[in-house]
Order: C-alpha cells, then structure tokens, then sequence
C-alpha cells in the first residue's frame, strides 16, 4: 500500500479532499497513526485501503484499545536486562507499522475463499493470529505460533481506518457487550484469564496476590472474582491505585515497597497460594516468589523488563511452581466474552479518547498516570 509520507504532502492533500468532497476518494482510501521512527510520536498517514484476498476479511475500525505493551513496541524495544535489549525489528517488524491489537469493528468485505462471513455486522476481531499452518496454530493455539503474525505488530493494527483479519474464524461475536468497553477484552481480558486460569484449581479461600493495579491489575481482579475467587491481594507502589483495586474486589493493598511487604504477604490466614505478576519487574518477581507457601504458583505476565537472579534449591524443596504466560487462545477469548456477556466479569474503569489523541495516551501509560483502560474510537 502506498502512503503519504511527508505531513506538508498530508495536509495538502486533506486541504484538497475537503475542498472537493471527494467521497469517491476515502472509498478506497484510510487514515492510519503510524510508528515511523522508533520512540517517536505516532505520524498520521493517509493510505489506500487494503483490498481482502484468499480467506482475508476486511473490518472497519470503529474503536480499539490502547495496551500499555504498544509503549514498549513503539519505543522499539523491550529490557531483558543486564543491558541487554529485545527489538522490535527481531520480531519482524518493519517501519512505518500501525500498531493496535485490540481493535472493534464492522465487517465490511471478503477475500473469494472466505466463508460464512457476517457482513455488516460488528465483531470483536482476535489479533494474536499466527500462520494457520504449523502444529501450534492447528491445535487452536495461534499466540505460540514460532512464526507469529500479530495484528498491530507484524500486521497493521487498529490505529487506522480498516484492517485486514487474515480468517473469518478470528472473528468474534461480542454483541451484548458496549462497543466501547469490548475491544479490551482482546488483551487485558484475554491475557488476565489465561494467566489466572493457569493458577487453577485452588479453592476460593486461597489468597492470591496481583502485582500492579493498572489496566491489566484491575482486569485480573475482575477475572478472579467472575471465577468466584474470594481472597485477593493487590500489590501497587502508587496508593491512588489503591481505591480502583478494591472497588475491583481486592480485599488486601499492599505497597510493595514497604520493608515489611514480605512480612505481610506471608502473614495472609493459610499463606500465599498464588501470585500473578503483571509488571515483570526484577522487583515484583522476587517478592512474589519469596512470599508463596510451599506448593505456591507464580505466573509472570508483564513485560516492564529486568533479569531475575534465583536460588534454585529452595524453588525445588518448596515446589514452587515459575510459569511465563503470553496473551491467550482463541477459544479462551470466546470463553472471556461469555464471561462478560454474562455479567459475573464487571467493567474495569475506561476511558474512549479520539483516535487522533493515541500517541499521547501512550506517554500518558508510560508515565503511568491512567488509571484501568483508555480505548480509542475511530472518526
């Protein structure tokens, strides 16, 4: 697809369709904000709209949501720690890209072998697709493809007009559920119960810690108590959160950096049954994990970055269970979607902004000033 690059061409040629209510031009054409120097602000670009080919099935974009992992992807990189750096570029990558992986829209077209597709009709889109062919992507299990093809990372995401869904199948029915609220399900929603599930089974009575209460957090506790878990603790260095984090149904806030935050996790009536990390910093992994009793479960989520030094014996002598959880399945997005449709999986706080104000709700999570979600809706 060509692009006007430079904003003089761009304003230009705005100028020119608004002079001339060219309708016949935004037929086949999009406006997109796009990433086109690593770590810059996002450059809105007007591109031709993308015509669907083979099984592909074009959606127009009418709200997506701003994941706080779009700040890492477009600064470019993310820490592994001991300076050492994960680029985007290594993921396949290629600039200008139009990030977004949590986009909601209307069906508007198909390739010729796309069946059974709804056309207009809205639908929650699942973005974690891979390449349909190897023995991952057949199992149902396309967010561990080794070759992934994630819509707003490696494909043009939902900061734009239209996307391309390469599968009908990746279309999800979220009817029932507020448009504007839906498209977080994609991600925080789908990430959260993926990672919660894999604490599974324990009894409602066992505590569980989550660490951090922003977007993420807060979906967590909302998952948790849907599955009808009881006792939940928050970890949150910023107290403001606090509030937020038990109207989501945190019984205990803790700050993580106080001296006697170990002490008090630990002192929790029958111990730490779990934990679910989703900052992913060397901080909160060694608190969480010091803190779980015997037999406990730490499930790392977040992607803030860092290197984690650990002591192997005591991980062994105390059968303490280290699992990495990335995004989720299909069939576990259908399963959140019931879940809110249903009503037991109550709305996190969100906010809708204008798809022209993206850029700065990123600086906004990065700087960690939002509070639960912000999604973006389309002109």
């Amino acid at each position: 697809m060509q692009a006007v690059q430079s904003s003089v061409q761009l304003e230009y040629l705005l100028e020119r369709v608004e002079e001339n209510q060219t309708s016949q031009f935004w037929s086949n054409h999009m406006i997109s904000y796009e990433v086109t120097d690593w770590g810059m602000p996002l450059q809105k670009a007007i591109r031709e709209t993308p015509v669907p080919q083979g099984t592909e099935v074009l959606v127009r974009v009418t709200y997506c949501g701003v994941c706080h992992s779009d700040v890492h992807i477009r600064d470019g990189y993310f820490d592994l720690g001991g300076g050492k750096k994960f680029h985007m570029s290594q993921r396949g990558m290629k600039l200008p890209v139009t990030l977004g992986h949590e986009p909601y829209g209307t069906v508007l077209s198909a390739g010729p072998q796309a069946h059974d597709v709804p056309i207009g009709e809205d639908r929650l889109v699942y973005p974690w697709t891979g390449c349909g062919s190897c023995a991952r992507c057949l199992e149902g299990m396309d967010n561990w493809c080794p070759t992934p093809r994630y819509i707003g990372i490696q494909k043009s995401g939902g900061y734009g007009d239209h996307i391309l869904v390469p599968h009908p199948k990746y279309l999800v029915d979220a009817s029932g559920i507020d448009p504007s609220y839906a498209p977080i399900l994609a991600c925080s929603g789908l990430t959260t119960y993926s990672a919660v599930r894999k604490l599974m089974p324990c009894k409602p009575s066992d505590w569980i810690v989550v660490m951090g209460a922003g977007g993420l957090g807060l979906m967590a506790i909302a998952v948790l108590k849907a599955l009808g878990h009881e006792q939940i603790a928050v970890c949150e260095i910023q107290r403001s959160k606090w509030d937020a984090a038990k109207e989501a149904g945190a019984s205990v806030c803790i700050d993580p950096l106080d001296e006697k935050a170990l002490e008090q996790l630990q002192a929790l009536p029958g111990g730490l049954w779990g934990a679910v990390d989703l900052v992913g910093a060397e901080s909160t992994a060694s608190l969480a994990i010091a803190a779980l009793r015997k037999g406990g479960r730490y499930v790392l989520v977040g992607l803030y970055g860092g290197e984690l030094s650990l002591s192997l014996v005591p991980v062994a002598q105390r059968a303490t269970t280290i699992q990495g959880s990335y995004v989720g399945s299909l069939q576990e997005l259908r399963e959140v979607v019931e879940l809110a449709r249903s009503g037991k999986l109550k709305p996190i706080p969100t906010a809708v902004c204008r798809m022209e104000e993206v850029s700065g709700v990123l600086d906004q999570l990065k700087a960690g000033t939002v509070i639960g979600r912000v999604v973006a809706k389309a002109a």
